[in-house]
């Protein structure tokens, strides 16, 4: 699906207020409220757009944040990222390139949930030949605002 110059305006303007009434929206971008419902609905059944309320976890009574790079036997990355995607626990996955195959974020309850989740069933995933934990002691920002608009400027120069 290719987005037009609607739809990453109207990206732009829900990513740092998920709440903002559609009419406001279309009042911004000089077009119909009908317009930005059709399309806000568009890209969501598209998987383009997710409206979600986030919350610090840690503020909100878990214990611990973590990242954890996982190292993957060859040939098994899509089996790994599969089965710690299905984790409760597992807030972001994503293979990456360098010294790790997988940047996995958790969010667990205190230290011995933790300890369970990586010891008994992370390290028990088929695939998976290592890992390191690093703690997140306090996030300091969490932004989901980060520029459709220059992602269009930049394509537009291509």
């Amino acid at each position: 699906m290719r987005l037009d110059d609607v739809d990453r305006r109207l990206i732009a303007a829900l990513q740092p207020d998920g709440r903002r009434p559609y009419s406001r929206i279309a009042s911004d971008l000089g077009v119909s409220e009908s317009v930005v419902r059709y399309r806000a609905q568009r890209l969501e059944r598209a998987g383009i757009l997710q409206v979600v309320g986030i919350a610090d976890p840690l503020k909100i009574g878990f214990d611990l944040m973590a990242m954890i790079g996982v190292k993957v036997r060859p040939a098994s990355l899509d089996a790994v990222c599969a089965a710690v995607s299905a984790l409760p626990e597992t807030s972001y996955v994503a293979s990456v390139a360098g010294g790790y195959d997988v940047f996995v974020e958790v969010i667990c309850r205190d230290s011995a949930h933790f300890g369970e989740l990586l010891t008994q069933r992370l390290h028990a995933i088929d695939g998976v030949v290592g890992a390191e934990s690093f703690l997140i002691l306090e996030m300091h920002k969490m932004a989901y605002g980060w520029g459709v608009g220059e992602v269009a400027a930049a394509e537009a120069e291509r």
